[in-house]
C-alpha cells in the first residue's frame, strides 16, 4: 500500500485581500519558508513522496515552488556557497497538478483527485491547517493500517464551547473512536461530544463513487464531501484519531499572525531577540 498526499489549495485567498491578488496565500511565509511547505514537510516525515497539487489558473507560483531555479543555483554554485544552495532546494516529493476550474466546493476538489488516487489511500490537507510534532499523517496512517477505513483527525475541546465547529457523534472506546456523524454548529449543551474536525484526511478509493453519486444530482453552488462521508460512517468505515499536536490555523489574518509568532518563539536563531522584543513591546 502506497498512501498519497493531496492538498487542496484552489481557492481566491478573499481574507488576505490584496496581497492574494498577486500572491497565493499558500506561499505567505512562516517566517522564512511558505505555509505550504510545512505541510509538504510533514508529508514527507509520514512517508509520503507522491502529492497532488489541487490549484487552479492564478496559481502557478505555487507549481514554482515545487521545481529547480537554476539561474539561482548556478549563483550559488559559483560562490560556493553551499548553505544558500541547500535552501534553495526545491522538496524532494514527485509532484501531480491538477487545475480545478471552477470553485465548487472541497467536495468538488476531491473528485479531482480521483485518477491522482487510484487504488491508493490519500491523506487530505488544506494548508491553511498546521502542525506540529506528533506528525499527524503518520497518525492516520497508523490507525489506517490497523483498521483498513478512512480516519479522520479530531481535536479534544473538552470544557470548551464547541457550537462553531463541526463535532463528531463517536462510538467506541477512546483508542478506537469510530465516526457516527458529525453535527455542524450544534446548540451549546446539545453536542454529541467536543471533538471536533481538524484539517486533515485519510480518504479510502471508496470515498470517489459516493462523492460521484452525489455530485451527478448536485444543483447548489458548492459540493462538500458530507453525505459522502455519512454513508461511509454508517458502514462502520470511518475512524476518528484525537491527535494532541499544536495546531496552527491559518485561514485568517489574526491566526496567521499567531502562527508566524509562535514559529518565531520556538527559534533558536531568534527566538531569543523575538523573546526580548516582545516583553519591551507589551510593557
Amino acid at each position: 500500500m502506497a498512501v498519497k498526499g493531496v492538498i487542496v489549495a484552489a481557492g481566491y485567498g478573499t481574507r488576505f485581500l490584496p496581497v492574494t491578488r498577486v500572491v497565493p496565500k499558500e506561499l505567505l511565509p512562516v517566517i522564512d519558508r511558505p505555509a505550504i511547505d510545512l505541510v509538504v514537510q510533514e508529508f514527507v516525515e509520514a512517508g509520503i513522496r507522491d502529492i497532488l497539487l489541487i490549484s487552479s489558473r492564478r496559481k502557478g507560483a505555487i507549481e514554482d515552488w515545487f521545481d529547480h531555479d537554476p539561474e539561482l543555483e548556478a549563483v550559488f554554485t559559483r560562490e560556493g556557497a553551499t548553505a544558500k544552495l541547500a535552501k534553495a532546494q526545491p522538496p524532494d516529493v514527485s509532484l501531480t497538478v491538477v487545475r480545478q476550474k471552477e470553485m465548487r466546493g472541497t467536495g468538488h476538489a476531491l473528485l479531482c483527485a480521483r485518477d491522482f488516487a487510484g487504488d491508493d489511500p490519500i491523506v487530505v490537507s488544506f494548508p491553511d491547517d498546521l502542525f506540529g510534532a506528533p506528525n499527524v499523517s503518520a497518525q492516520l496512517i497508523a490507525r489506517h493500517e490497523a483498521t483498513g477505513g478512512a480516519v479522520l483527525a479530531a481535536r479534544d475541546l473538552s470544557g470548551r464551547d464547541v457550537s462553531r465547529y463541526g463535532v463528531m457523534d463517536v462510538a467506541g472506546p477512546p483508542d478506537a473512536l469510530m465516526l457516527r456523524g458529525i453535527v455542524e454548529k450544534p446548540p451549546k449543551g446539545a453536542e454529541p461530544s467536543h471533538l471536533v474536525s481538524l484539517g486533515r484526511y485519510l480518504y479510502t478509493p471508496e470515498l470517489f463513487p459516493l462523492l460521484a453519486e452525489g455530485w451527478a444530482t448536485f444543483e447548489g453552488k458548492e459540493f462538500y464531501p458530507m453525505d459522502a462521508l455519512a454513508s461511509l460512517a454508517a458502514a462502520g468505515r470511518v475512524a476518528v484519531e484525537v491527535v494532541g499536536a499544536p495546531h496552527y490555523d491559518t485561514g485568517e489574518p489574526l491566526g496567521y499572525l499567531k502562527t508566524v509568532i509562535e514559529h518565531g518563539l520556538a527559534r533558536d536563531d531568534i527566538g531569543p531577540g523575538l523573546r526580548s522584543w516582545l516583553r519591551e513591546r507589551l510593557a
